[in-house]
């Protein structure tokens, strides 16, 4: 097991690791005194350009935020990883434990409920126990506005998508694109189609994997072959395979996910039409301060509204990008906020 910590000295965020200590021994000094905020990667780790990459900043700002919480993390390179990491981190003493990402559920709630004098965060599931914050993001909204994007500006007048795994939080983001396909089509009496996923049936395009860049290459591929010029992977590290086709092919758009592609991948920014993001750095940061302070528990949901998601800007895609288009994605956002569009994915969030 290997902990990375991010501690502060000087101003500068600090890289060091350790094999089997408490947090607390990483950093030289008061660290004994130190809110040991330890987060548990999804596969991928904390440079998977996506929700781990995410979810790390987080934990970063919120260091930067309050120099008495010291910052560290385990890197999950299995699934077989994630409950000896939640573990080994209460074991280690950890005064907060933040999982990354819903196939953690079921091992965060499994050592929170054996551990219920141990405070828990988790992104993208819900868990109701006292001791657990869920931190849950609404992406069919953004993603009803990326899919609108991408029929808008597709010259083929095909945009495709495919996913890492068939799980909820990937299948929101791709449940929402359809809908703004779909919606782009009703208004404009287009005929777009998409590939990848049918959301009806909830059945498409997985790559079975979030760090398979050649399984993401040759989807996407596969798709071009198809006629699609804009693809929308859901599929975290995996995903870089389809900038990889957008590289050889100019004529290929991505809509990236999570966090804006030009800042995650900046070497693919001309491949980025925008990015689906979640707001994910945030609301790690206000889980690690509030649990400093003393709070328990609790549910966000993160929303167009509350900014907890977004539409990323167009980048060097600009372009491609009417007035028109930017006008009518405006208005898109304030009616998705209104309720007068309404969003029909199953996987979305509970807001209690």
């Amino acid at each position: 097991m290997k902990f990375t910590a991010a501690a502060l000295a000087g101003g500068l965020v600090l890289g060091l690791s350790a094999c089997g200590k408490p947090p607390a021994d990483d950093k030289a000094g008061d660290s004994g005194a130190k809110f040991n905020a330890c987060m548990v990667t999804d596969l991928g780790g904390v440079d998977d350009k996506s929700f781990n990459t995410s979810a790390w900043k987080g934990m970063q700002e919120a260091a930067k935020k309050d120099t008495g919480i010291n910052a560290t993390y385990a890197q999950s390179n299995t699934e077989a990883d994630y409950e000896p990491n939640l573990q080994n981190a209460v074991d280690n003493n950890c005064s907060l434990i933040v999982a990354v990402g819903g196939l953690m559920a079921d091992a965060t709630k499994k050592l929170a409920t054996a551990h219920p004098d141990k405070q828990f965060a988790i992104v993208d599931a819900k868990i109701d126990l006292p001791n657990v914050r869920s931190m849950e993001f609404n992406t069919a909204q953004n993603s009803f506005m990326a899919g609108y994007l991408a029929a808008a500006t597709s010259k083929t007048g095909k945009v495709a998508t495919y996913g890492g795994l068939k799980i909820p939080p990937v299948t929101i983001f791709m449940d929402g694109f359809a809908e703004g396909v779909k919606y782009f089509n009703e208004k404009k009496g287009k005929k777009v189609e998409l590939l990848g996923w049918d959301e009806a049936k909830q059945e498409g395009t997985f790559a079975e994997s979030f760090i398979d860049q050649q399984k993401g290459k040759a989807l996407t591929e596969t798709f071009v072959s198809q006629g699609a010029d804009v693809v929308f992977p859901v599929a975290g590290g995996t995903g870089v395979g389809s900038t990889t086709v957008a590289k050889e092919k100019p004529e290929v758009s991505v809509v990236w996910v999570d966090v804006d592609g030009c800042q995650s991948l900046a070497t693919a920014c001309d491949t980025f039409l925008s990015t689906a993001e979640k707001n994910i750095p945030a609301a790690v940061t206000d889980a690690v301060i509030a649990a400093k302070g003393g709070a328990k528990g609790g549910a966000t949901v993160g929303t167009l509204e509350n900014k907890g998601v977004s539409l990323a800007p167009f980048q060097k895609k600009d372009a491609l990008v009417t007035a028109e288009t930017k006008a009518e994605l405006e208005q898109i956002k304030t009616d998705i906020i209104a309720g007068t569009i309404k969003i029909q994915s199953p996987s979305q969030p509970k807001v209690s």
